[in-house]
């Protein structure tokens, strides 16, 4: 079959970003010009492409390939049993369910369909509450219709709960919709008594047998288990199982080894990202903006994890980093005229009518030019289908929201909190983000129709939406305090604080607040989808929200490169976990 689209003939441009770079054609003398000091990169580059793993070798392949077989003889022994859920959660902690999925699939359907043969034999009460707030978590996790009503008797029976059931119902009840007051009341009542254990506690009054509990109750208070990208969890659950006093010692093998080879191959793509930054040269040209190419490529590890989706992280990282060159452009270096012509320029998506660009918007526009038409090119070759407009109309809005916010700041206006939201959604690159993972992931459910869809159907806009509200409000958490220092354009934050007259510290709880409602809306949206919307879609919202919550938890993590996210980066992408053994499979392997 041929296709003749000329929106897509990519001219031979790459080499006149190099020409534009190189070349002065104005007279006029330089413009003052803002600067964030930004602080440089701190992944060196020849480093970078000094990156090696052992655990690529295919000894510990096949050894993978062993424990898996043992694993799946698991679910066999566990079955009928709540050990069974339990051995559901473990594996998906540990960052291996993408093994296991069709276990996993069986196992809960067999749970699902005894539990609800009639209604009342869903409220188990000779289950304790570790096993029936466990039981409820991965159900609704996926996908699984099942009433809060399994808690009703929660109040009468608080009084017997230990510190494990505590535990597992807070993690519960962050799955509420909008509306379910008695898992409020339960994330409410645990929370408290969570951290009164932490603090010391009623021994008396609360058990345990765990030695780590009050690890695992910190890591869950700060952030729960819905909140978190599972990624970013397994080194730390690893480490936890490890300690475990009834730990399975071929789980938590299979789970180091797997951990390393995952890893083995996130520092290949890694290494190509930042080859193509190096060629792409918009940090010696655009020397401005952030050079975050290794946080790009973190973040993208949250958003598609499993090793197939290597070509999606790769392409992801181009746009996280365009994504970020462009919001230095208007956030910091760009004057207001010359982010109009910009503005004007993606909009019109023409490399003959840019003439009028000063000399550093043609090298960006160049950049996001050649990179994206590319990128709509190997998607139409590969899957027969065109989604340049797509793309094209999405960096059309995110540039056009960032327009709004710099006139915002050199209007000296500041929006109320919703005309600064409702923008901020768009302007902090969620929905672009998003439609380029859908389109970049091959999925067989991504069709003409299914890019039209994403426009037409409100199940899908709202949950990109709420997603990317999450992504907006924990961006200003986090960053609000540098960027009003030096000057920026208000946050929700200020936005929140001039709208009300509230302090600063009252404002930011109102964010967070809003981030808990936020998570409320996509929970609706997954509980009525009744299958509606693709898995890739609902997967990509919510690790675009988590990935969000992960990269400003302690601040700016993205544009300060030296302090959390570069200890999460060495964790992830660099150290391999130590796997006792080793030297006894190499001393095994014969060439």
């Amino acid at each position: 079959m041929a296709f003749h689209c000329d929106h897509l003939l990519i001219p031979d441009t790459r080499l006149n970003i190099r020409h534009f770079a190189g070349s002065q054609t104005s007279t006029k003398p330089p413009e003052a010009r803002r600067s964030a000091n930004y602080r440089p990169n701190v992944w060196d580059p020849t480093f970078v492409q000094s990156l090696t793993s052992d655990f690529k070798s295919r000894i510990y392949s096949n050894r993978i390939e062993k424990l898996k077989e043992d694993v799946r003889g698991m679910f066999d022994e566990a079955s009928g049993s709540s050990s069974l859920l339990t051995l559901i959660d473990t594996i998906q902690r540990l960052g291996l369910d993408y093994h296991f999925h069709d276990e996993i699939r069986s196992a809960l359907d067999t749970i699902y369909i005894n539990k609800m043969e009639t209604h009342s034999s869903f409220h188990d009460y000779k289950d304790d509450w570790s096993v029936r707030a466990l039981r409820f978590r991965l159900l609704r996790q996926h996908g699984y219709e099942v009433s809060q009503d399994v808690f009703k008797r929660f109040k009468e029976e608080s009084y017997s709960m230990d510190v494990e059931g505590l535990l597992s119902l807070y993690e519960a009840s962050f799955y509420a919709c909008e509306g379910e007051e008695i898992l409020n009341q339960i994330q409410e009542f645990t929370r408290r008594h969570l951290k009164d254990y932490t603090k010391g506690g009623n021994d008396d009054e609360i058990h345990s047998t765990s030695k780590n509990i009050k690890d695992e109750i910190s890591h869950s208070l700060e952030l729960p288990l819905l909140w978190r990208v599972p990624r970013m969890e397994v080194r730390w659950c690893i480490e936890m199982y490890q300690m475990k006093q009834d730990m399975t010692p071929s789980l938590l093998e299979l789970a180091k080894l797997d951990f390393n080879m995952v890893q083995a191959t996130y520092q290949q793509e890694l290494k190509y990202a930042s080859r193509w930054g190096r060629d792409l040269g918009l940090n010696e040209t655009l020397s401005f903006a952030r050079n975050r190419l290794a946080e790009c490529f973190l973040w993208c590890t949250g958003l598609w994890s499993e090793p197939k989706f290597g070509n999606v992280r790769r392409q992801l990282t181009k746009v996280g980093y365009l994504v970020s060159v462009i919001d230095d452009v208007y956030d910091v270096y760009g004057s207001l005229e010359e982010l109009k012509l910009f503005t004007e320029a993606v909009e019109r998506w023409d490399i003959n009518t840019i003439e009028n660009l000063p000399q550093y918007m043609k090298i960006c526009f160049f950049a996001l030019y050649n990179t994206v038409n590319e990128m709509a090119f190997e998607i139409l070759k590969r899957d027969a289908l065109d989604v340049l407009p797509c793309l094209k109309r999405k960096w059309e809005e995110f540039c056009k929201a960032l327009m709004v916010e710099a006139t915002w700041y050199y209007g000296e206006s500041t929006p109320t909190l919703e005309e600064y939201t409702k923008n901020g959604s768009i302007s902090v690159a969620g929905p672009l983000i998003s439609l380029h993972a859908h389109c970049l992931s091959g999925d067989n459910e991504i069709t003409k129709e299914a890019l039209n869809w994403t426009d037409n159907n409100q199940h899908y806009s709202d949950l990109t939406y709420w997603a990317s509200m999450i992504f907006r409000l924990a961006n200003d958490l986090g960053t609000s305090k540098d960027e009003q220092e030096r000057g920026d354009a208000p946050t929700s934050i200020q936005c929140c604080m001039h709208q009300t007259g509230a302090s600063e510290t009252i404002a930011r709880e109102h964010i967070r607040y809003l981030i808990s409602l936020s998570w409320k809306k996509m929970n609706n949206i997954l509980s009525s989808r009744s299958g509606h919307l693709p898995s890739s879609f609902i997967s990509t919202a919510q690790n675009l929200a988590r990935t969000s919550l992960f990269m400003y938890q302690h601040g700016d993590g993205f544009s300060i490169p030296d302090r959390e996210t570069k200890d999460r980066i060495a964790s992830i992408i660099v150290e391999p976990i130590p796997v006792r053994g080793i030297e006894r499979l190499e001393t095994k392997c014969v060439f």
